[in-house]
């Protein structure tokens, strides 16, 4: 069995900086999914600006581990969308919060 993980990403740096998108083509997300395929997990990737920024009941039924990358529009996210990461963590879901994720709402309702 391959672990599933799902990575989120803000996807903004990538889209509004030319820089940032010539360094991640596929986004902050799409590299770091990559590069968990590629050690045999099973990666899915969500951004902000997705219905329900990705996060749907499905996906994050079908996640084993959340990748948190968030970095200058944590105030974006939906507090419904918090509150449902929150609880598939309380119910086992593993997540793992990089780069100024600690000032993300999922990571503060955590700790």
């Amino acid at each position: 069995m391959n672990l599933k993980v799902t990575v989120w990403n803000e996807n903004l740096h990538e889209v509004n900086n030319e820089e940032i998108k010539k360094l991640f083509p596929k986004g902050i997300h799409g590299c770091i999914a990559e590069f968990l395929d590629k050690a045999g997990m099973k990666t899915h990737t969500a951004t902000l600006r997705e219905p329900e920024h990705g996060l749907t009941d499905e996906v994050l039924n079908d996640t084993d581990v959340l990748i948190w990358w968030g970095h200058i529009a944590h105030h974006e996210v939906d507090d419904n969308i918090v509150e449902k990461i929150y609880k598939r963590v309380l119910d086992g879901m593993g997540l793992i919060v990089l780069h100024s994720g600690h000032a993300s709402k999922i990571f503060r309702k955590i700790c």
